[in-house]
């Protein structure tokens, strides 16, 4: 079925079609219990909300055992939308990397995000690619808008690398956005221009600094994600984090992805990236005074991309272009 055609459809048959989507999740997380043994089970969905499950003492009487399965029915909370593979930037380790140029029109947006919703989502978050490479950043602007405005989240916020972030775009819709995400692996120019992150006569960090200002300016909470690899792992970044002062600090490890950073179909060659975990928790170790810091594992980021290429899967049986809608949970 067309996507188009599923979107004009009254919204009960939409919920039953998003209802069939977290069936089926929930019984991927299941599987995937292996994996994540350091998480409590029943297994949960990064993301997603599992209400609560009835008693085994007493059977339900038969007019509540639909809605108790309603009600134990993981519930999509929080939702990454990754609407665009194009990026500015060649970062070397990447692993969503520009395989298709497809992004879906803003109207049918719209519509899956109201979808998304219905069914429970509270946090909404934009990411690529780069979110501003389409229109300018009029595109995720407008998505901005519509969650905070129309569909009253709590919590909407971007994913960027902000090269191309202007202050004209936070006169215009920074009231709608409550966190910005930035990008910076490195506060050594470059460091960043080896990992790929160079801006040709721009500077990543003094660019850095200048969309921190205007965060404290537009009253968006300022983040920073970095990950760690073989061009920074020896680098002590507390005084520069500090003085940024961030809401969080998101570190990851350098990730291998079969066909994104690795293999023969990868549009990237990651390798030399690479990091082993006990360089990892080095790094960490020398950023543990860092309050903010949040450590982002390897095994946790595979458990999502594994639940991610699950909704690929499941959504080419029902209408491939859904998947837009619900990439990444988490």
């Amino acid at each position: 079925m067309h996507l188009g055609a599923l979107l004009h459809l009254p919204l009960a048959l939409s919920r039953a079609v998003l209802a069939a989507l977290r069936g089926r999740l929930g019984a991927l997380c299941w599987s995937l219990a292996p994996l994540s043994l350091h998480l409590p089970l029943p297994l949960s969905l990064p993301g997603w909300r599992r209400g609560p499950v009835p008693s085994p003492s007493a059977p339900p009487a038969p007019h509540r055992q639909r809605e108790q399965r309603d009600e134990a029915a993981p519930t999509p909370t929080s939702v990454n939308y990754h609407f665009t593979r194009q990026c500015n930037y060649k970062c070397g380790f990447c692993f969503h990397t520009a395989k298709t140029s497809f992004v879906l029109p803003l109207e049918e947006a719209k519509r899956g995000l109201e979808m998304l919703k219905e069914a429970g989502m509270e946090k909404i978050n934009f990411s690529g690619g780069e979110p501003f490479l389409q229109d300018r950043g009029e595109f995720v602007g407008q998505l901005v808008q519509f969650c905070k405005e129309e569909l009253k989240l709590p919590s909407v916020s971007i994913v960027s690398n902000g090269s191309l972030i202007r202050e004209r775009w936070f006169k215009k819709y920074g009231k709608y956005l409550d966190i910005l995400a930035i990008s910076c692996d490195s506060f050594n120019e470059e460091v960043n221009v080896l990992i790929g992150r160079g801006q040709g006569k721009k500077n990543h960090v003094e660019n850095l600094h200048k969309l921190r200002q205007w965060c404290r300016e537009y009253a968006v909470a300022f983040k920073i994600n970095s990950v760690i690899n073989r061009f920074n792992v020896e680098e002590d970044m507390n005084e520069q984090i500090t003085a940024l002062n961030p809401v969080r600090w998101k570190v990851f490890q350098c990730l291998l992805i079969e066909g994104e950073n690795s293999g023969d179909d990868a549009l990237r060659e990651a390798e030399k990236f690479v990091i082993s975990d006990e360089e990892f928790e080095q790094f960490l170790d020398r950023h543990r005074d860092i309050s903010c810091l949040v450590p982002e594992s390897n095994q946790k980021v595979k458990l999502r991309l594994s639940c991610h290429n699950f909704i690929l899967w499941l959504a080419r049986k029902i209408s491939w272009k859904l998947t837009l809608f619900l990439l990444v949970l988490g």
